[in-house]
């Protein structure tokens, strides 16, 4: 393996470590002994349920094609996992929402553990099945846990500035360090143990397993909107009132489904942009590589939001320009490296500043997904929490379906400029959101619901 890469990483490794050992009381949060259990308790799960995830990913695509699929059946597969989590994320959400977050995040577990078992089938259509059962599994994992936290940290009476830290630390373990360690284990069991490339997915099984049980004997229920007279239809148009009668929840759903749909384009598109001409790269050194600059992120967001200055909705305008700055890289080098037509080979020199360029971008993602929730818990009303979260994936799942849709169908550079003006429209919003982010709150989606009962006086 090159030089090169061990250079980032381990430059990465000492800056993530820097920052951690010099922190001091401005950038720590003071709290009580109650919080931290209820603080690490939640780690815990949110760092196996996480495992259960990152073990999966990174074979998921070699599972297929060892089965004999080829890229066209394999695009449909991905198009239906994330199809499932479009049509029936929603559903799911609302239902989180009404019948309870914690049982809600159970499903997920069942769900993601059955996803996985039919990855012992080389049959198409259990495998298509499998696909279907991990979309409704993903909507789960990005809005129940992060639902039943939110409600669960106000119903015990912590202060609203806590959540920030739990915020950080849940992505600085959870997609950072477990990400790093999942890949390391998942390598372990195929290559080293020549377990096979099901072996992962048992694996994230038994992780899920786990993190249920702990579930279900240390969590308590909460719900959003408990009343009995509003069908899901209700919730819906509902969740569809408060978003469109309140520019800051309109903003914000915009502004995730624009980063979130240019990260999972970049999550395509990295490999054959480091590799244009078969370049031999070291694909599992990079991925730890990129989840260490997301560590990187995820530590400076905890300094930031320890902070009452700058505002969460101020830096983030900088953050969405540098992750635009980041993703041009690869069309800058195009006109300005000549590109090379020898094939295989090391990484080129362009592939090196792209890769440099990657990690800034990867950074960018370790800050925003606790800034993200930190802004997500405090305009999104509680009565709809998971339903508007998972109204939020709509767009991004057409995007992302879309574009694997169409992969092969426009330049690399034009994917990368795509997503490049994606992120610096996602900082304009976000300045628009920063300017009208002191205006009151909107009143409850209940209350505007116009069949909605009115209270007795």
């Amino acid at each position: 393996m090159e030089l090169f890469y061990f250079v980032v990483f381990g430059a990465l490794a000492a800056v993530v470590a820097a920052l951690e050992l010099s922190k001091n009381s401005k950038d720590r949060i003071t709290t009580s002994p109650a919080f931290n259990s209820f603080k690490n308790n939640y780690l815990v799960v949110y760092s196996l349920m996480m495992a259960g995830d990152w073990l999966q990913g990174p074979y998921v695509y070699y599972l297929y094609s060892t089965y004999g699929f080829g890229k066209g059946d394999i695009g449909q597969l991905f198009i239906a996992g994330f199809g499932s989590s479009m049509l029936f994320g929603t559903i799911v959400g609302s239902l989180a929402d009404k019948q309870g977050r914690r049982r809600a995040c159970v499903t997920y577990c069942i769900t993601y553990i059955l996803s996985c078992i039919t990855k012992h089938s080389p049959e198409y259509r259990v495998l298509m099945v499998g696909r279907v059962l991990g979309g409704i599994a993903t909507s789960l994992l990005f809005s129940a846990f992060e639902s039943w936290l939110v409600a669960e940290h106000n119903k015990r009476g912590f202060e609203q500035q806590w959540l920030s830290l739990t915020f950080s630390k849940a992505i600085f373990l959870g997609n950072g360090l477990v990400a790093i360690l999942s890949g390391l284990f998942g390598n372990l069991l195929v290559d080293s143990l020549s377990l096979g490339p099901v072996a992962p997915f048992d694996a994230a099984a038994c992780f899920l397993a786990i993190g249920m049980a702990i579930i279900l004997s240390s969590w308590t229920e909460n719900f959003g909107d408990p009343s009995e007279n509003k069908d899901l239809l209700t919730q819906f148009r509902g969740a569809a009132i408060a978003i469109a009668s309140d520019e800051k929840i309109a903003l914000l759903g915009a502004i995730q489904s624009l980063f979130e749909g240019s990260m999972y384009t970049f999550v395509f598109l990295w490999t054959p942009a480091l590799s244009p001409n078969d370049e031999e790269i070291p694909h599992g050194f990079i991925f730890a590589t990129f989840m260490l600059a997301s560590m990187l992120g995820s530590s400076l967001a905890s300094r930031l939001m320890a902070r009452s200055s700058p505002r969460v909705e101020s830096y983030m305008q900088i953050v969405f320009v540098i992750s635009s700055a980041s993703l041009l890289l690869p069309i800058i080098t195009n006109f300005l490296v000549a590109p090379s037509k020898e094939r295989g080979g090391s990484i080129s020199f362009a592939g090196c500043l792209q890769l440099l360029g990657f990690c800034t971008f990867e950074a960018c993602v370790g800050i925003f997904w606790p800034s993200i929730m930190k802004m997500r818990s405090q305009y999104i009303p509680e009565e709809a929490r998971s339903t508007i979260m998972n109204f939020f994936r709509i767009p991004l799942n057409i995007f992302v379906c879309v574009v694997l849709y169409n992969v092969d169908a426009f330049p690399i550079t034009i994917m990368f400029g795509m997503c490049s003006i994606f992120l610096f429209v996602a900082s304009i919003l976000q300045r628009r959101l920063m300017a009208i982010s002191d205006k009151p709150k909107m009143e409850s989606w209940t209350a505007m619901d116009p069949e909605s009962e009115p209270l007795n006086d």
